[in-house]
């Protein structure tokens, strides 16, 4: 009996991960988006296909952030969940050529994801350089004002990615700052008031900067 129990505890001891954490980071940044096509119907009717030139606007209100839960099941490898709020805005002229005096997703352009994240400790000194990658979706705040029709609500729209490659900093035990790249792709397809629909696959191009916190 004596033997067994050293025998299961040794086991649940290398079957525990050697440094588990959690780790909870805030951020915010620099978010831009390129030119994408969006194809649909016009509410009220009649198709469209046309390329739209979208901005970030990053600090106008509502503000671009993020925040990203990570459980790091050891010292190089770890699985969270994170959400991004983003924005864009379409540029006047493309949108008005169109008949739309709105287009957007600014409250925000909201991408959930479950991610894989690697890290290096150790490699740069105190610094830890990171990257990783999820899959998830979007749920965007769509503002659409058409004269037939005027859509104003969140939507699940699509299927989203992320790729993030950064370096992480401690301040002490418990607080650590980072730096980093992120871009995000999301195919949408939205429901526009009046019977119209807006197809759009938008690209995220961002330099974060925030604060981690570990426990």
């Amino acid at each position: 009996m004596r033997k067994l129990i050293l025998t299961s505890a040794l086991v649940a001891a290398c079957a525990a991960p050697a440094a588990a954490e959690m780790e909870l980071s805030f951020y915010s940044g620099w978010q831009t988006a390129p030119h994408s096509r969006a194809t649909g119907t016009l509410p009220g009717g009649g198709d469209y296909n046309a390329l739209i030139g979208w901005e970030g606007n990053s600090f106008q209100m509502p503000p671009y952030y993020g925040v990203r839960g990570t459980w790091w099941r050891s010292e190089t490898l770890g699985f969270g969940l994170e959400f991004t709020h983003a924005k864009v805005y379409a540029n006047k002229g493309d949108r008005e050529d169109l008949g739309f005096s709105a287009m957007e997703f600014t409250d925000g352009h909201n991408l959930i994801t479950a991610n894989v994240m690697r890290r290096w400790p150790n490699q740069w000194g105190a610094a830890t350089p990171y990257v990783g990658g999820g899959i998830g979706f979007a749920m965007p705040h769509v503002d659409v004002e058409h004269p037939n029709g005027k859509t104003f609500g969140y939507q699940v729209t699509g299927p989203a990615a992320r790729a993030t490659a950064g370096v992480s900093y401690p301040i002490n035990d418990r607080f650590s700052v980072f730096g980093e790249y992120q871009f995000t792709y999301s195919w949408n397809e939205a429901d526009l008031d009046g019977g119209g629909s807006l197809k759009t696959d938008i690209k995220t191009n961002a330099v974060n900067f925030g604060l981690s916190l570990n426990f």
